[in-house]
């Protein structure tokens, strides 16, 4: 095959083909991979079961096992890369919660938080900058465990309860993707929450503007009512345009409001997919690119948007678990049985003729 017919194919895949597959981690391991990020140099950074971490430097063509020894019988739902060979590994298990850091691209990790209190479990991690980060967990005695790095994850400090978001009955994040806390720009941060038993009960988002320092909380029309239900990830695209999305783990292909946006940072939410398109979504993502979109995923399968989440269609009913932007409109998700896939969103970039992927 010539260069110019390699790259008439490739620009058509782009086109036509939302999902790039890339290659398959199912080789490295058949874990269930729920955490996924990518650094400011590329580096892509995969966790789940068993202790599993994967890495590529090549947009997520390839993979490479970088295994924490120390947490073997754990399960790493939350994953973040600073480059390819700086990450951090974050355990969300009952009653165990640590967060592992390496230096050397997963050759070594180093245990640098670890709690094993009655009730601690972890539920995302994610960083500002080099310096500046943010991991939070479900509540204990009634506040939600934040805690907050300033030194690149070696020391972590938890929040005291009268700085600490109050929580009520029931309620709690979902560790499902590692995506129900998200940060922004100038210190913004968010926290998604349900899973509150009240009978009629919402699904809130906390917000703070000063690195987690401080939180006030909104309501969504997102309904919680029940343990496995309400929003299970959110995506800012910029300090003022958000979504967050969700639904009953319990019941995926359940026919209920999953999708909120908001265009205030947070402070309040209006119900999106009219249609009632989406099931459960367990990660969402804004796509980048030309004509920014998102992706959102779950087990159900992927759904695609292209007004910032008000009208959905469904992509396919592949399962994936979490999903985070890649580059030029392409993105990248994970899911069971260690399932990795480049996606081309909405906004997506031609590929160019010298190589058939993003």
């Amino acid at each position: 095959m010539n260069c110019w017919t390699a790259g008439v194919l490739a620009l058509f895949a782009a086109l036509t083909a939302p999902y790039l597959e890339g290659q398959s981690s199912a080789q490295l391991s058949a874990a269930s991979l729920r955490g996924v990020s990518v650094g400011p140099d590329g580096a892509v950074w995969a966790s789940g079961t068993n202790g599993t971490v994967l890495r590529s430097t090549d947009g997520g063509r390839s993979w490479s096992s970088r295994p924490v020894p120390d947490a073997a019988s754990l399960d790493l739902r939350d994953v973040e890369a600073l480059s390819a060979s700086t990450a951090f590994a974050m355990v969300a298990g009952t009653d165990t919660a640590r967060i592992y850091r390496t230096t050397d691209a997963g050759a070594h990790w180093v245990r640098q938080y670890d709690d094993t209190r009655k009730g601690v479990f972890l539920d995302g991690i994610a960083f500002w900058d080099a310096l500046h980060g943010l991991a939070v967990g479900d509540p204990i005695d009634g506040h939600f465990l934040v805690l907050r790095t300033d030194d690149g994850g070696i020391r972590w400090t938890q929040l005291d309860a009268g700085s600490s978001p109050a929580a009520i009955t029931g309620e709690a994040a979902f560790a499902a993707s590692g995506t129900a806390v998200t940060v922004g720009s100038n210190g913004r941060a968010w926290i998604a929450t349900g899973g509150v038993t009240e009978p009629g009960a919402s699904a809130r988002v906390f917000r703070s503007t000063d690195y987690g320092r401080t939180w006030q909380v909104s309501t969504t029309p997102i309904p919680a009512g029940s343990a496995s239900t309400g929003i299970f990830s959110i995506a800012f695209r910029d300090a003022r345009n958000g979504v967050a999305v969700g639904g009953d783990y319990a019941h995926p292909d359940s026919r209920r409001p999953n999708v909120a946006i908001t265009a205030d940072g947070g402070v309040t939410w209006q119900l999106a997919d009219s249609a009632g398109i989406t099931d459960y979504l367990s990660s969402v993502a804004y796509s980048g690119g030309d004509r920014p979109g998102l992706v959102a995923v779950g087990t159900r399968g992927s759904f695609m948007s292209r007004d910032g989440g008000r009208t959905w269609i469904r992509h396919d009913s592949v399962s994936y678990n979490a999903i985070v932007p890649l580059r030029s409109g392409f993105l990248i998700a994970v899911g069971d049985s260690g399932r990795t896939a480049v996606v081309a969103g909405p906004g997506a970039k031609a590929v160019p003729k010298s190589s058939g992927a993003p």
